[in-house]
């Protein structure tokens, strides 16, 4: 079980044309070479906690008013109930966002198998007559596709979400959390690369558990093996210098000094790597306790980001949305 799923539920190609930049989310920034941007958002890991997830809908409204886009890297719920995603769209419903919303799956959306009844914790009768099935259901209908993986457009900005299609458990008792990707998907993943990679335009791929050795908190014990097939999802996302892969699950603070990253790849001629951004997380934040494991930020936290892609950039910032205060921030330059 993941280590925190009681305390959850207790509580540089470049932008090809202005012209495809539908003009409601086309913000002109001036300068020299800078053209027209298009500026959106990601979060994760709300995990049942509304209040901290209506306050960030606020200050994203407030401070990136025309966002293209919204982007929750998994985790969207404490356990995967109906009643829970039907809160989340109630929370969605109440706030200004954005029309474009790319939901990933997380491993909290599989966790109702843990619970005999809502109010029921039941481990030791796990599945308790809950099917694999049924918890992957309530995620399409909830982001109404059918299925984990899917691409939409954030004001000409391609997005790919990917998602793992087995809840780990059922298929080998020795697994839990643990990510497996289909042939299918993997397939669908290189050619919509390739694709975009054709059209000199950066990809921006949303995907819950962190790639090791990439970002805060993946060179911890907690989070070396979360891909069943790393190397393999590793080996796509590296021939491509212009791809930006947001990842969550963590919760580690982005005032880390590794909250960015270029991931370079072996074997995949490409010496620059590709780019590789922590969410923070909506719901509590960690740090690495010194030991091997790690330790709650403590206090309020309510973390994620803006990011801008511009002609010859993409500038990535990370917010504070409970003080409304910008943490850090970096531009990467495209590779066109």
């Amino acid at each position: 079980m993941d280590r925190r799923a009681l305390l959850a539920v207790g509580g540089g190609a470049a932008l090809a044309a202005a012209a495809s930049v539908p003009q409601a989310y086309a913000t002109p920034l001036g300068g020299p070479g800078r053209g027209t941007a298009v500026r959106f958002n990601v979060i994760s890991d709300i995990q049942g906690d509304l209040r901290d997830f209506g306050r960030a809908l606020d200050d994203m409204a407030a401070v990136n008013p025309h966002s293209a886009g919204l982007a929750v890297a998994g985790d969207i719920t404490p356990r995967g109930y109906d009643a829970e995603y039907a809160q989340v769209s109630a929370e969605l419903a109440r706030h200004s966002h954005p029309r474009e919303v790319a939901w990933a799956i997380g491993n909290h959306e599989f966790y109702v198998p843990k619970w005999r009844d809502p109010g029921t914790l039941s481990q030791d009768t796990w599945p308790n007559n809950t099917t694999e099935d049924s918890l992957f259901r309530s995620f399409h209908r909830f982001a109404r596709r059918g299925t984990v993986h899917a691409e939409t457009s954030f004001g000409g900005i391609p997005v790919l979400t990917l998602g793992t299609e087995r809840y780990a458990h059922y298929h080998d008792p020795k697994l839990w959390d643990e990510v497996w990707i289909s042939d299918a998907q993997f397939t669908w993943l290189e050619e919509r690369l390739w694709h975009w990679s054709r059209r000199r335009k950066p990809v921006m791929v949303i995907t819950h558990h962190p790639l090791p050795n990439t970002v805060s908190g993946t060179r911890n014990k907690l989070y070396a093996s979360d891909y069943l097939q790393a190397d393999r999802l590793l080996g796509l996302l590296g021939r491509h210098p212009d791809v930006f892969l947001f990842s969550g699950h963590t919760h580690w603070d982005l005032e880390l000094s590794d909250w960015v990253v270029r991931r370079v790849v072996p074997g995949t001629a490409n010496l620059s790597g590709f780019t590789v951004v922590n969410t923070g997380a909506i719901q509590t934040g960690y740090r690495d306790d010194g030991k091997g494991g790690e330790v709650s930020v403590g206090g309020t936290f309510n973390q994620g980001l803006q990011v801008e892609v511009r002609r010859d950039a993409v500038v990535i910032k990370a917010r504070d949305f409970a003080r409304r205060t910008w943490l850090k921030e970096i531009t990467v330059p495209l590779t066109r």
